[in-house]
């Protein structure tokens, strides 16, 4: 796949992701938020907790989980601790990381508290 394809089904899975947590009751506060740290693809919001949430997709639910590297994790974690700092509760906002995987026919499986 040439990169602006690429590129384009990573923001069309985005979206993907996003409305299926909106049929669910969350609220969107940013999307690809960038900190110093690195990017979160989406935040949400539930009631007082936040969910930061990693997007991947590939033909399958394993091929795209298998593209989120232990250094990918560790951006993710500093950038979510950097968002959170900005938070009137800081580092003590209820929150977890999820990651969403999107296969090739568009199904989304959600992986709560993936980096546990």
């Amino acid at each position: 796949m040439s990169g602006l394809m690429s590129y384009c089904a990573g923001q069309s899975a985005e979206a993907q992701v996003a409305a299926d947590f909106a049929a669910r009751g969350y609220e969107l506060r940013a999307e690809r938020w960038r900190g110093a740290a690195g990017e979160i693809d989406l935040i949400l919001q539930q009631a007082d907790e936040l969910v930061f949430v990693e997007v991947k997709k590939s033909r399958s639910f394993a091929a795209a989980a298998a593209r989120i590297s232990p250094a990918q994790q560790q951006r993710i974690m500093a950038a979510a601790q950097e968002y959170l700092a900005c938070m009137p509760s800081g580092l003590d906002t209820p929150c977890r990381v999820d990651v969403a995987l999107v296969d090739s026919m568009g199904r989304i499986e959600i992986r709560e508290n993936a980096f546990l």
